[in-house]
C-alpha cells in the first residue's frame, strides 16, 4: 500500500453517522446551521479564542481577511510558502513584494520585512511555515511603527501556541485551512481569526454575501460552510489531543532514526509548543534530494516538495530576489507524517533516507576522523517540541 505524505484523519464512522442523521432530521443543510455555530462555540474554547468564523475554505479566509482590513497597493509576502499565499493577494488587486526568509526558521524574516517597507505598503501576509510561529513580536513592531495590517496564513498552525496563545490571537487576523491534509480538518474549511470585534463582525456579514438579517450591509461573498463539513469538523475535534500526541512522538522517532544523516531541520520558535504539522528535512543540495525522493518512490513511499518552487519566481509576480528561499525550496523535502504511520513503515522510511544520504556522510567521517565510520555533526535540537536545551551538541540532526 502507497505511503502519503499525508492521510486524512478520520472519525469513528458512528460518531459521524449520528451527527448526520440530526442534519437529516433538521433538514437545515447549510446558512449557518446549528452545527455550523456548535463547531465554531467548540473551537473558540478549545483554542481559548475570542472570536472565530467559519468559512470555506482557507483561501476564502485569506481573501476576506485583505478585503476586511483594506488593503490596497503592495503587501508585504513570504516567497516560501503554498501558492495561495501569493495569488490571494494578487486575486484580491494587490502587489506581493516578497520578503526573503530566515534560513534557520524558514520563516518571514523581520528585517527583510523592514527593508521592503515602502510609502505604498499597506500590510504584512506572513505564513507560520510547517506551523512554525513567524517572529510574532518582532512583526508586530515593524507593522506598529510603520502603520500596517498584519495578518498571518495560518493554514498549518492549528494547536501551535506562543506565549501560551494560540497562534491564531496573532495579528490583526489570522486565516487557517481545516482541508483533509490538515491535522484538524473539516474535509473542505477554514476559519478567521480577528483581533477587533468590529472587523469580526464584518468578517461575519462578508462571508453570507454581505447581508446581516435582511439589510445588505457590505460587499461580500459566499464564503459559508456547511452542517456536513461541520459534522466532520466536530467529530473531528474530539479527537484532536490524540492526534497532536500521536504527530510529536512521530517525529521524535524520526529524530532518533535519521541522527547521523547530517541533515538539517527547521529551527523552532523557542516560545512555542508546535503542533508537528509536517516533518521536512532539509539536503545539502537538490541532487541529494531527487535521490532520495526517487528511491522512496520506487518503494511506494510517496514524500513531497513542500514549498517548490519559491513563488518569487511566479510569472504572474514581479521577479524580485529572493535567494535564500530559492535554495531552501530547492532543497526542503516533507516525509510522510500522519496519525496512523505505522512505526514499521516509519522506520522503513528513515532507513532509506539515510542510505542515500549516507555516501555523504560517510565520505565526510573519512576525512575528518579516519578511525570512526560516524562523524560527530554540531545541532540544535527543536526546544519547544521536546525541552531540551538548544545548545546541546551531539551527533544527529542539525536545526536549519
Amino acid at each position: 500500500m502507497a505511503i502519503n505524505v499525508t492521510r486524512p484523519f478520520v472519525p469513528a464512522i458512528e460518531k459521524y453517522t449520528e451527527l448526520l442523521e440530526g442534519i437529516f432530521s433538521r433538514q437545515l443543510l447549510t446558512n449557518n446551521g446549528p452545527l455550523v455555530t456548535q463547531l465554531e462555540a467548540q473551537l473558540k474554547e478549545w483554542l481559548e479564542v475570542d472570536r472565530v468564523s467559519y468559512v470555506a475554505n482557507g483561501t476564502i479566509a485569506l481573501q476576506m481577511a485583505m478585503r476586511a482590513l483594506e488593503l490596497k497597493g503592495d503587501v508585504i509576502t513570504t516567497p516560501f510558502s503554498f501558492v495561495a499565499t501569493t495569488s490571494s493577494i494578487v486575486w484580491e488587486g494587490c502587489r506581493p513584494v516578497m520578503a526573503d526568509i530566515d534560513p534557520h526558521t524558514l520563516n518571514i524574516d523581520p528585517e527583510q520585512i523592514r527593508r521592503a517597507i515602502t510609502r505604498d505598503t499597506t500590510g504584512i501576509l506572513a505564513t507560520h511555515v510547517y506551523g512554525n510561529p513567524c517572529d510574532v513580536d518582532a512583526i508586530e513592531e515593524i507593522a506598529n511603527e510603520y502603520g500596517l495590517k498584519v495578518i498571518y496564513d495560518a493554514a498549518h498552525a492549528f494547536g501551535t501556541t506562543v506565549n501560551g496563545r494560540s497562534i491564531f490571537s496573532y495579528g490583526d487576523i489570522a486565516a487557517t485551512s481545516f482541508h483533509a491534509t490538515k491535522l484538524f480538518h473539516t474535509v473542505e474549511g477554514g476559519a478567521v481569526f480577528a483581533r477587533d470585534p468590529i472587523v469580526h463582525d464584518l468578517l461575519i456579514a462578508m462571508r453570507n454575501f454581505g447581508i446581516v438579517g435582511d439589510q445588505i450591509t457590505c460587499v461580500g461573498i459566499n464564503g459559508k460552510n456547511s452542517e456536513f463539513h461541520a459534522a466532520m469538523g466536530i467529530a473531528n475535534l474530539a479527537s484532536i489531543d490524540e492526534i497532536l500526541a500521536s504527530r510529536k512522538a512521530l517525529s521524535e522517532r524520526y529524530d532518533e532514526r535519521l541522527e547521523g544523516t547530517g541533515l538539517r531541520r527547521p529551527l523552532i520558535h523557542p516560545d512555542c509548543q508546535y503542533n508537528h504539522a509536517y516533518y521536512p528535512v532539509i539536503f545539502d543540495s537538490e541532487a541529494t534530494l531527487l535521490r532520495v525522493r526517487d528511491a522512496l518512490q520506487r518503494e511506494e513511499v510517496f514524500p513531497r516538495r513542500y514549498f517548490y518552487p519559491s513563488l518569487s519566481t511566479l510569472d504572474y509576480v514581479d521577479q524580485q530576489y529572493t535567494p535564500v528561499a530559492n535554495d531552501i525550496a530547492c532543497r526542503v523535502l516533507a516525509l510522510p507524517l500522519y496519525f496512523g504511520l505505522p512505526y514499521e513503515d516509519l522506520d522503513r522510511i528513515a532507513r532509506i533516507v539515510a542510505r542515500e544520504c549516507m555516501p555523504r556522510a560517510v565520505s565526510i567521517a573519512k576525512i575528518l576522523r579516519p578511525q570512526p565510520a560516524i562523524v560527530d555533526v554540531p545541532f540544535m535540537s527543536t526546544p519547544s517540541a521536546n525541552g531540551v536545551d538548544p545548545t546541546v551538541t551531539g551527533t544527529g540532526l542539525q536545526s536549519a
